[in-house]
């Protein structure tokens, strides 16, 4: 078989072999963490608080942890507060001078940028550290579970311990990053809500037998094949925009002319990811925060928007949800897509859009063919993001196995397997082997 060949290829290549044996090491590194209760507390009487953490907002927390939020684990904190710091690193690099000075001063001021991100993340976890302690009581943990009482100094060495639990997984991304194969932050992502795919899907099953329900069954796998297809053509999808060069000489080792090649310049359809679901599902937490202040916990409304906000999978949470999603794709693509700087990068390079002239003329084009194919993109994602709410209405789907139907959990997935396959491929094919994906030109083997 076609597919056991590259697996081959893929152990001949010694470079590729090691990185691949360091990230499957650092991973399995992860994945052990996640497992280490806090010193202090029982593992014994955690019970309460894994199921506390099964459904809704907490669920989808604890499904990017992979579970070490429910374990109560030395990385309960996980990757998020590097993720949320380099969200705000980046929101702020529009408004701050400095930061913008930074990003146009290459590979230095991205080190610099990195320095900052870290220190914000440590700030960030001096913040959820206590709180998720402080919760920990609330979310079923019992008093006897606290084996030190939960004094200052069960406070301040789980503070302590949390905070390098999300340091140490951090510079696990990093590592794997530079040492090994993929972006290391989001395969740590990844893992932590793999890890949590089997269990759910053999609870969903289970329930199913039990009624005898076993077509529905296959039914729900093809939907899940389905919406992964639809999610990696979201994620592949580009728009080419034909770019004329104009006649320039190169060489060499022999000059040559070459006269006025045409290439594409590739727009993706959804260029800003995953980014407005995560915006958006931040967001989410703040009518339910609402709803419960003193002002309006009493009130008819108050209870309403807890009610309503609360449930995930509901359909006032969702339609908010989805309009949230639709806004923020907008936002995010508007400040990561510098269609100024291509429009004047083309105009240097002496390229030109055909039909068009270059510099603003070509920016307002380039703008407006990214407004053009974001609205799809972002109806497109949101539905993807909302698809779990209407799997669980239509076909009473458990609400752990609902999640990997759609929203932040497939789309990481799909999007951090399609870049790991993207970066294997490319060695494969500079040492001229047949590639993983059937998009890329197939070699014969050299001698």
């Amino acid at each position: 078989m076609k597919f056991i060949e590259t697996i081959k290829n893929v152990w001949k290549i010694e470079e590729l072999r090691n990185r691949i044996v360091v990230t499957l090491g650092l991973l399995l590194v992860y994945r052990f963490g996640a497992q280490v209760v806090l010193p202090g507390i029982d593992a014994a009487q955690l019970e309460n608080l894994q199921g506390n953490t099964e459904e809704g907002l907490l669920g989808l927390l604890n499904a990017f942890t992979g579970g070490a939020f429910a374990n109560a684990s030395v990385f309960a904190l996980g990757i998020m507060p590097y993720i949320s710091a380099s969200i705000v690193v980046q929101l702020m690099g529009i408004a701050i001078p400095y930061l913008q000075k930074l990003q146009k001063e290459g590979a230095s001021g991205q080190k610099k940028i990195t320095q900052i991100t870290r220190w914000l993340t440590i700030a960030i976890c001096l913040v959820q550290a206590p709180g998720y302690l402080a919760s920990l009581p609330a979310l079923g943990i019992p008093t006897s579970a606290f084996l030190l009482g939960q004094g200052g100094i069960f406070y301040v060495s789980s503070v302590i311990i949390l905070i390098t639990g999300t340091i140490f997984a951090m510079w696990l991304g990093e590592k794997i990053t530079d040492k090994g194969i993929g972006n290391g932050i989001s395969l740590l992502i990844m893992v932590g809500i793999i890890a949590n795919l089997p269990q759910s899907f053999l609870l969903n099953a289970s329930s199913r037998l039990e009624t005898n329900s076993v077509m529905l069954i296959v039914i729900e796998l093809v939907i899940w094949l389905v919406i992964i297809l639809l999610s990696i053509m979201l994620v592949m999808a580009v728009r080419k925009i034909a770019v004329q060069y104009a006649r320039r000489t190169a060489s060499g080792g022999y000059e040559k002319n070459v006269f006025g090649s045409r290439q594409f310049l590739p727009l993706k359809l959804n260029a800003s990811g995953v980014m407005p679901i995560i915006f958006a599902q931040a967001i989410m937490f703040v009518p339910g925060l609402i709803g419960g202040s003193s002002f309006l916990k009493e009130t008819a409304t108050g209870q309403w928007m807890q009610t309503n906000f609360a449930d995930i999978f509901g359909l006032w949470y969702n339609i908010v949800f989805g309009f949230l999603i639709i806004v923020f794709t907008y936002f995010y693509t508007a400040i990561t897509v510098p269609t100024n700087k291509m429009a004047d990068d083309l105009k240097r390079s002496g390229g030109f859009i055909p039909g068009i002239r270059p510099g603003s003329e070509t920016s307002e084009y380039l703008d407006k063919v990214m407004s053009q194919i974001t609205l799809p993109g972002s109806i497109f994602l949101a539905l993807i993001a909302v698809f779990p709410a209407i799997i669980v209405k239509l076909m009473n789907v458990q609400t752990g196995w609902a999640l990997f139907f759609g929203g932040t959990s497939l789309l990481i997935m799909v999007g951090v397997a399609i870049d790991t396959m993207q970066q294997v491929n490319s060695y494969l094919l500079n040492r001229h082997y047949d590639g993983l994906m059937k998009t890329g030109k197939n070699r014969k083997a050299v001698a």
